[in-house]
């Protein structure tokens, strides 16, 4: 094998701070945007904060129209939905106002707006054909009103695929939006569960991006195009994962608890963007592959603060409570690595063996996942033991992620770790 040597690190331009909402009209001159689809969901268009940047865009003339048909945990009928609209609209820019959902359902708009095509064309192999998308897409601004995805930072944007009853999504360079305007007071309506759901996926992007599978284990490839936007973990990416896991750690508990801690729900926020860098580079692994299979089979589980149209697993929900089996699993590739994230997490690993690292790590997930009152496993989202089958089934095509597990997983494995995560206490 032609093993990698090279490793590349992209990210959108961030501005950050209290009223930065303010300054969207100004960033969309900046980039020469003066007709924009705004992306949204019916829930946000009612709040102060999407009038202020609406008012910011009218003070800097720029045109806008609204899409606020954003679909909670979007599909690819709502993704196809949006994408008609920036056809028929011919904005010449798109600015999402929302959590995950709202950008990546903008990504998707500007993808298939501005090079049309068959959708599974750029969906991820082997779902999809994964198609390279030609070149830049039009500028587009995103503002995030959860502390969670980092999608204001990554090129990539998950849907639940119907007809597979599990996630997928697309991935490329050129998804990135051109800047992330992140203002941590637009998150102070986040009630309780979301904020939990888009912590525990923060914290699960630094611990994921840092564990991934070195870059310099894969393969070389032929043209530097068709180098993956997820290349495993290298020195920068782990920078940025430290730092997430660090501050995570520190204030998830605070910043759910106790809403009016300002300092803590902003230290979310940035972790959430710094989060965004090192895994919308390095990728992420298990847990996340997992979880697409877990949203996507969603039986009657409807989390409270989330609209109760239908049954909704919350992206990070899926992920956290895969993750205490992953971390025990993948402990052995790098004990060293895997005791430095449990050092981050705030475990006294002084005296720690390399062989407890794993469950140094699945101790003090359980431990924060029963301190803010999340389900007992996956039994608690209503799966149980005559599911696994169907989830491993689920996981096994989610080859972007789960090929940057630092351990090779197949059938067998999946269905050791479903089962353990059915009860984690």
């Amino acid at each position: 094998m032609n093993t990698e040597n090279i490793f590349t690190i992209d990210t959108s331009s961030i501005k950050f701070g209290k009223g930065c909402t303010d300054e969207v009209g100004y960033e969309a001159k900046r980039f020469n945007i003066h007709n924009a689809m705004i992306v949204t969901d019916k829930i946000i268009s009612e709040l102060p904060f999407f009038e202020k940047a609406l008012k910011s865009l009218e003070k800097e003339k720029v045109k806008f129209s609204i899409f606020s048909k954003v679909s909670i945990e979007p599909t690819d009928t709502s993704f196809k939905e949006a994408s008609q609209f920036a056809i028929d609209g011919n904005y010449d820019g798109i600015i999402a106002i929302g959590g995950g959902s709202s950008m990546d359902t903008a990504k998707g708009a500007n993808l298939y707006s501005t090079y049309p095509a068959d959708f599974l064309d750029y969906v991820n192999a082997p779902i999809g054909k994964g198609k390279r998308v030609p070149g830049p897409l039009k500028p587009s601004i995103c503002i995030p009103t959860t502390a969670g995805t980092g999608s204001e930072t990554t090129g990539g944007a998950i849907f639940d695929l119907e007809e597979m009853h599990a996630k997928t999504g697309l991935s490329d360079r050129f998804l990135r939006p051109s800047v992330g305007i992140i203002d941590p007071e637009n998150i102070k309506t986040m009630p309780k569960m979301v904020a939990a759901c888009s912590g525990f996926d923060v914290l699960c992007h630094g611990i994921e991006s840092y564990t991934a599978k070195p870059f310099s284990n894969r393969e070389k490839p032929d043209n530097p195009s068709e180098r993956p936007a997820y290349q495993g973990s290298n020195p920068v990416s782990d920078v940025w994962s430290m730092r997430t896991i660090e501050v995570v750690s520190k204030n998830i508990v605070k910043s759910i608890n106790d809403p009016e801690d300002v300092d803590a729900r902003e230290s979310m926020m940035l972790a959430a963007s710094a989060a965004g860098v090192g895994f919308g580079n390095a990728g992420v692994h298990l847990p996340h592959g997992m979880s697409y299979a877990v949203s996507g089979n969603v039986k009657e589980f409807t989390p409270e603060g989330y609209p109760q149209q239908k049954p909704i697993v919350p992206h990070g929900l899926s992920v956290i409570l895969n993750a205490p089996a992953v971390f025990r699993f993948t402990s052995p590739s790098n004990p060293e690595k895997h005791i430095i994230a449990a050092s981050l997490l705030g475990v006294d690993t002084s005296n720690i063996d390399e062989k407890d690292a794993g469950n140094a790590i699945a101790d003090k997930l359980i431990e924060l996942l029963k301190d803010l009152g999340m389900p007992n496993g996956l039994s608690g989202l209503g799966y149980t033991e005559e599911d696994v089958e169907s989830l491993v089934e689920g996981t096994l095509p989610q080859h972007r992620v789960t090929k940057l597990s630092p351990i090779e997983v197949g059938a067998e494995e999946l269905r050791m770790l479903f089962t353990n995560s059915l009860k984690l206490w």
